[in-house]
């Protein structure tokens, strides 16, 4: 189910997911690949806390998207490019549960002002919500 519970944080979509953090990002690695993405990264911001002597339940972001998508956002209103490529953060709350968070292309369009790429923003909208529910939820 979709939430926007956390701090009520505007554009964000925040989802369940019925796996740990672990098989969750690699369920959704496998999705974003599956559709012909590129995974750039994968950041894990659990590892670096630990690596700072600091403690941080599992938090990883994955960096994901293709030229063809963003490109026409960033010719369109340059400074899009700070928030692209696409991201998700797959992180784990006090009590066990998984979650996946991500920008809603949407927002990411209204912050810069693109107002002429509805169709792109469509297509990522649905792409996020698409890999983001196969990795979250069952087959």
């Amino acid at each position: 189910m979709a939430s926007n519970s956390f701090g009520d944080v505007a554009g964000l979509t925040t989802i369940a997911s019925h796996f740990s953090p672990k098989e969750t990002i690699d369920r959704l690695q496998a999705q974003i690949r599956a559709i012909g993405l590129d995974v750039f990264a994968r950041i894990d911001h659990a590892d670096g806390a630990e690596r700072a002597g600091l403690t941080l339940r599992p938090t990883e972001l994955i960096i994901f998207g293709n030229a063809l998508g963003g490109t026409p956002l960033m010719q369109s209103v340059h400074t899009t490019g700070i928030d692209l490529p696409l991201k998700a953060l797959v992180w784990q709350d006090e009590g066990n549960q998984t979650w996946i968070s991500y920008n809603q292309p949407g927002w990411i369009a209204h912050r810069h002002g693109i107002t002429n790429h509805g169709g792109v923003i469509d297509k990522m909208s649905a792409i996020l919500n698409a890999v983001s529910n196969k990795a979250a939820n069952p087959p």
